[in-house]
């Protein structure tokens, strides 16, 4: 463990979860100095602290990270390419110093087209210029965009960036000067003219207004489904969904698509068929829960109009009733509260609401009715494992095909309930993260803390603060505020020599 360590690190390692989230790595001040992502936080992030691993030796800045690791704080997520996003999210926040000098720092793949080339070339980068290039992306997933593109290259015969185009005599363009000339389907000798047509199509094709090409993902997670490979099923489908996410903010034309109403209500109907339900599900509301280690439990609610998102309907909830662990307890308070509230002002429920979990938390959102005097609207849960459909009433589960559309849309709205907690969640995470740096001063309770907080505003502006700033906050006198002045300027500890088996994360 590093010298520096507090007493609490060993044991907050050995608790870890063996699930994937992010982990982040703060010095004695508290400040985050690594953000990282893992498949299993418990394997992870032990790895920083295990004997054996030579090849530290030869990386001082990591060595020199271990020596500063004082505290961490972790952040446990559904998935692997979940957490890909939620790192990515929090390096760009917090600016670790050590993130940005590792090999192994991660940023997403961006697809650059420069528009100035006369034969503009698809090329992969990391870091987004104000270059008046178009920029598409970002992508969690680098393989699967490398395959993308190879993919466009056959159809669209577009240039990548280790394209060598040869000019002819007569002006024209040769694409490719080797076999691969007899593989795509598109013609090699071309126009400039005729090439930007291919170049426009394959931007459109980027931009999102084509789905074909992630057919063959779909038909792959269909097939794993069918042999009851439930766990490559699942990976496969959190993929297509991490995909379709960071696509998503190149997509302009999606509420003027006219194949998308037609989809959502053909995907309506088939659900609602299922289902069983009297007709389709216009409105439909979907809860999560959310905490990271039974600490910082929130909840989400969000709302789908006619298959498409009503992010004005959303809701998040901080859970008032208790403290600590029980998914049980958090969604029975969360929908009561809903549910009680509509009634209250005489709103519609909505035709259907989706409870991410199986049967306890079904039957936790049953019993926040009891007493509302009303009857509840239809209830389904969608448990994660095989995306299984369960009922409140003893039917059979239900498992429908992956490919299937009334699963996509309850899996797209389950998915989005889930997107919202997690921020809502990494919000506290992040607010607590930032005032966790005065818990380590003694003498400082709970109500001086909240009046230096509403006094500063942050702790930025708490830090930059003279010793007399610090002492005209009520109830800190000029004693007080010196010692508190020096400890947030203390110096930090320098880096422990590494052992000779140090590890590199």
């Amino acid at each position: 463990m590093p010298a520096e360590g507090s007493p609490n690190l060993k044991e907050k390692v050995r608790r870890l979860p063996d699930k994937p989230g992010v982990y982040l790595m703060k010095d004695r001040l508290g400040r985050i100095i690594y953000v990282g992502k893992a498949k299993s936080l418990k394997k992870r992030v032990s790895s920083y602290f295990q004997r054996g691993r030579a090849r530290t030796l030869s990386q001082p800045k990591i060595r020199a990270l271990i020596g500063m690791i004082a505290d961490l704080d972790t952040i446990e997520v559904k998935s692997e390419p979940e957490a890909l996003l939620l790192e990515g999210k929090l390096i760009k926040q917090w600016r670790p110093r050590y993130n940005t000098d590792f090999t192994d720092d991660k940023r997403f793949l961006l697809v650059r087209v420069d528009p100035g080339e006369e034969l503009p070339r698809f090329r992969l980068t990391r870091i987004k210029k104000d270059d008046r290039s178009r920029y598409f992306g970002p992508f969690a997933h680098s393989g699967l965009l490398r395959q993308t593109l190879a993919q466009m290259r056959r159809q669209f015969g577009i240039l990548l960036g280790d394209g060598t185009p040869r000019q002819l005599p007569s002006g024209h363009w040769q694409l490719y000067d080797d076999v691969r000339q007899e593989l795509y389907g598109a013609g090699t000798i071309v126009t400039a003219a005729d090439y930007r047509r291919r170049v426009d199509e394959a931007c459109a094709f980027l931009e999102g207004k084509s789905r074909e090409w992630l057919a063959a993902l779909r038909a792959e997670m269909a097939t794993a489904a069918a042999r009851q490979d439930f766990e490559k099923a699942a990976e496969l489908r959190d993929v297509v969904f991490a995909l379709e996410k960071t696509l998503a903010k190149t997509r302009h034309f999606a509420r003027t698509d006219p194949t998308r109403p037609s989809g959502d209500r053909d995907a309506l109907r088939e659900l609602g068929e299922a289902l069983g339900l009297a007709g389709p599900p216009r409105t439909m509301e979907c809860f999560d829960i959310s905490h990271i280690s039974g600490t910082f439990v929130v909840a989400s609610m969000v709302h789908f109009a006619d298959g498409r998102p009503d992010k004005d309907e959303y809701r998040r909830f901080a859970i008032k009733s208790f403290i600590g662990n029980d998914d049980f307890r958090a969604m029975e308070e969360v929908v009561g509260r809903r549910y009680r509230r509509l009634a209250k002002e005489g709103k519609p429920f909505p035709d259907l609401v989706v409870i991410d979990g199986g049967r306890g938390q079904i039957g936790a959102a049953l019993k926040a009715f009891v007493g509302l005097d009303v009857m509840p609207p239809p209830i389904i849960g969608l448990a994660k494992k095989q995306e299984t459909v369960v009922f409140p009433d003893g039917r059979t589960p239900l498992n429908l095909p992956l490919s299937h559309p009334a699963l996509n849309l309850l899996q797209r709205l389950r998915d989005e309930a889930h997107r919202f907690a997690n921020t809502y969640n990494a919000d506290l995470r992040s607010r607590k993260i930032r005032e966790s740096v005065l818990d380590d001063f003694p003498g400082l309770g709970p109500v001086r803390r909240a009046a230096l907080l509403a006094h500063f505003g942050s702790i930025g502006r708490l830090h930059a603060a003279t010793t007399p700033e610090l002492a005209e906050v009520a109830g800190v006198g000029p004693t007080l505020a010196a010692g508190l002045h020096a400890f947030l300027h203390r110096p930090a500890p320098a880096a422990a020599p590494p052992p000779s088996d140090a590890v590199n994360p």
